[in-house]
């Protein structure tokens, strides 16, 4: 990185401090992340020219932080957790075929209301695998900064409107917004700091080797999981640790969003309202049936269906007292799934349709 590049990193990260200090005092849910996104995706339009050429945040140093999101999640799985796996099937299947109803749904909004191009409208509507599909999408000649931005908006409407909805229904803040936190080691405590960077670093290794979806989170995500549930150690880690690092991605996700007009953001915000309130209907009709066959308050398997951030998904879990745990198994495996769709429609049905 050259000295320049720094800086601007530095400084944009500074810029999604300040943006996720805002948010927080205003109690929007995930304020760090969500605060600092549009902190810098304003910072990286207005200032532009100031921005040095080619400049692109250093991955190097999302992947750091993004990992010890990760450690955080996976720090939630416990013995009782896996007891629950058996009786999850139902719930798997449903979420099997939740995604291929959104994605079609999607498409359907994106190409025919929204007018985009068949591979932007295909690689737009995916309920899942941000990265992944960014990635396929560009390599599809999608338009990225279309992609991009309905992507971002569809975990920005989710992580927001959920838990706002859920508070008006309970009658208090859940989630983030509640005040609730995963970490549980106090602002001065490094005891256990040694154990989740080991831990993030061997599961970006495995992550990486197995070719995991999202392997920069579910890497890590597995590895704690792994050491939490066998009891081999403790992850816990300071509040203001987890949210520097929440800084850190939401930072370098705004800078892709730099650049976009006011024409352009409206249109994808209004075609970001159809499409999350279609995928969270389809999660609503799912969650009623799941109830009978599971025994699950409605509201878990809401959340469980929810396409937004897994951080703040596992918060709203743990405002209504069920194990986080629980629910981001539920978006992991959503994650795969839309993975492996998208696996398959690339290599067998794309060079036909798209």
């Amino acid at each position: 990185m050259t000295r320049a590049s720094i800086l601007t990193t530095l400084a944009f990260v500074l810029l999604g401090g300040f943006g996720g200090y805002i948010a927080q005092i205003l109690h929007f849910p995930l304020p760090f992340m969500l605060g600092s996104l549009v902190a810098t995706a304003l910072g990286s339009t207005l200032f532009a020219r100031a921005i040095p050429e080619g400049y692109l945040f250093p991955q190097q140093v999302r992947l750091i932080f993004l990992a010890v999101i990760g450690v955080m999640i996976g720090a939630q799985v416990s013995p009782e957790l896996l007891e629950l796996l058996p009786a999850m099937l139902a719930s798997f299947t449903a979420i099997a075929l939740f995604v291929g109803l959104a994605h079609g749904g999607n498409y359907l909004i994106f190409r025919y209301i929204g007018g985009y191009d068949p591979a932007t409208a295909f690689y737009s509507g995916t309920p899942g695998g941000l990265m992944e599909s960014i990635a396929l999408g560009e390599a599809a000649g999608a338009d990225i900064a279309t992609l991009t931005m309905q992507q971002f908006l569809r975990i920005i409407l989710v992580i927001s409107l959920v838990p706002v909805g859920l508070s008006l229904w309970m009658g208090a803040p859940v989630g983030s917004a509640s005040g609730i936190t995963l970490a549980h080691a106090s602002p001065s405590d490094f005891s256990h700091v040694h154990l989740v960077v080991l831990t993030g670093l061997a599961g970006i290794v495995l992550g990486k080797l197995l070719h995991l979806p999202a392997w920069q989170l579910t890497g890590p995500l597995f590895a704690a999981a792994a050491v939490s549930a066998t009891g081999l150690g403790v992850l816990d880690m300071p509040n203001w640790m987890i949210s520097v690092c929440q800084v850190v991605i939401g930072a370098s996700l705004g800078m892709r969003l730099g650049g976009l007009r006011g024409r352009a953001m409206l249109h994808g915000t209004w075609l970001g309202i159809l499409s999350v309130g279609l995928m969270l209907g389809i999660g609503l009709v799912f969650s009623l049936i799941l109830v009978r066959l599971t025994g699950q308050p409605l509201d878990i398997l809401l959340i469980s269906f929810a396409p937004g951030g897994v951080t703040e998904m596992a918060l709203v879990a743990l405002s209504l007292n069920a194990n986080p745990a629980l629910v981001t198994a539920h978006h992991i495996w959503r994650i795969i799934m839309t993975v492996i769709e998208l696996a398959f429609i690339g290599r067998y049905v794309q060079p036909r349709v798209l």
